[in-house]
């Protein structure tokens, strides 16, 4: 895996051939899903993306399914 860089972000990890457009979305989706986000199951509690549809709420250790991304979609 490439390392990141500051202009291009979390694509950086692509190849010179990808497009300016591809590359914005992929950071886009990419820095939405890396962030802590509002548990559902603790009012002060955040979540955390573990996979694909998987999250964890920190505070209480709950595992639990949503939306692949972001959980206020």
């Amino acid at each position: 895996m490439g390392a990141k860089t500051k202009k291009i972000k979390a694509a950086g990890k692509f190849s010179g051939g990808i497009g300016r457009r591809a590359r914005a979305n992929y950071n886009k989706a990419e820095s939405k899903q890396r962030i802590k986000q509002k548990s559902p199951f603790h009012p002060t509690g955040r979540a955390k993306r573990i996979s694909a549809g998987i999250w964890k709420c920190l505070k209480t250790g709950k595992i639990f399914a949503g939306p692949a991304y972001s959980l206020n979609e």
